[in-house]
């Protein structure tokens, strides 16, 4: 019996202990294939930030550059000779009363519960990872106090499968009794929510009026994953997906639709990206006042690897606001990036998030 079957046999609102056991499974194995596929970035970023390196025609100036040699003049840096330091910040709406960007920064913890693996949301007690989280609120308010902290659990409320459970769609929707839990905590800490989608073989289309009932709700905004939004039909964990600038349209569409339906202040779409395929069309993206949209640098690597991915795929690409992820593991991101050296980026991140 497939993990999906048996959570449509619960009733809604209960999670059931066989349940847990399974998805406690489940969720590492998939972690596994999210590290596997995320380390195929590292030839794809390289490539990408040297070819538009090559093609920014002001950066010998400074000597500015990309790669593992670029050191402190990486082109991602401000003021480094980089032809695409005058893009930022694009032309965007006025922000509307009520918005969170760009007077503050978003710092997210990241990952699901049922999980150790999939980020330090799931890695920790709660009362430990709250704590962590006001520490970590504390550093960059002192590091930036021109941008105030908004606290932020940022929940993967769809999970990626690897088979295709009763309906065929290779996705595990969480019971609402998880999204429940973690909407308490956030408030705990006058937090901020995201439920983040990884739909497999289904759609934002499908996936975001499930969700209604959580995003009506002021608090709670919204993440997609196009690594995991597999629209050839492959298995999630075989290859990266993408998402075009239309899905990413109908999901701030859809959201508007929620923020004048519940009069509610603007929302926040975090898009995740990593490779060029990611996100397809990206200048076709439209803006809208009641959506801020963050195209969130999702790779991980060493500090020059990463700082080539921003390049290459938020730097070079502009839509509104710029994230950043940050691994909290060895694995992952060895060393990790300072938070200084990621204050120095242009366009300035004003969503971190810590998986």
């Amino acid at each position: 019996m497939s993990i999906l079957l048996t959570l449509r046999r619960i009733p809604r609102g209960r999670v059931a202990t066989g349940v847990l056991a399974a998805l406690f499974i489940l969720l590492p194995i998939v972690a596994t294939s999210q590290d596997t596929l995320a380390k195929k970035q590292k030839k794809r970023a390289t490539s990408q930030a040297t070819t538009t390196a090559k093609r920014d025609s002001t950066k010998k100036s400074l000597g500015g550059s990309t790669g593992p040699s670029a050191g402190e003049k990486h082109l991602a840096f401000r003021n480094m000779g980089s032809s695409l330091d005058s893009l930022w910040p694009p032309k965007m709406p006025t922000p509307l009363p009520g918005s969170i960007l760009p007077a503050k920064r978003i710092v997210a913890f990241y990952g699901n519960p049922l999980s150790k693996r999939m980020g330090i949301l799931g890695e920790f007690e709660t009362d430990d990872m709250l704590s962590r989280l006001d520490r970590e609120v504390a550093e960059w308010n002192r590091l930036d106090p021109q941008h105030p902290v908004q606290p932020a659990l940022h929940l993967i409320a769809v999970v990626a499968n690897p088979t295709p459970g009763r309906d065929g769609m290779y996705r595990t929707r969480m019971d609402s009794t998880l999204l429940e839990k973690v909407y308490g905590w956030a408030k705990r800490k006058n937090a901020i929510m995201f439920v983040d989608i990884q739909v497999g073989h289904s759609t934002v289309q499908k996936e975001l009026p499930a969700l209604e009932r959580f995003l009506k709700r002021p608090e709670v905004h919204l993440g997609i994953d196009p690594e995991f939004s597999m629209k050839d039909g492959t298995r999630p964990g075989k290859k990266i997906g993408s998402y075009d600038a239309a899905d990413i349209n109908f999901a701030s569409r859809y959201l508007a639709g929620l923020v004048d339906k519940y009069k509610l202040p603007p929302k926040v779409l975090v898009v995740h990206r990593f490779t060029k395929k990611g996100v397809t069309n990206a200048s076709d993206i439209k803006l809208d006042a009641r959506v801020q949209v963050v195209m969130d640098m999702d790779g991980f690597g060493p500090p020059w690897l990463k700082r080539d991915s921003y390049y290459a795929y938020v730097k070079k690409e502009p839509v509104q606001f710029a994230g950043w992820k940050q691994f909290t593991k060895a694995r992952n991101d060895n060393p990790s990036t300072s938070r200084e050296a990621i204050l120095r980026l242009w366009p300035v991140p004003l969503y971190v998030q810590l998986q």
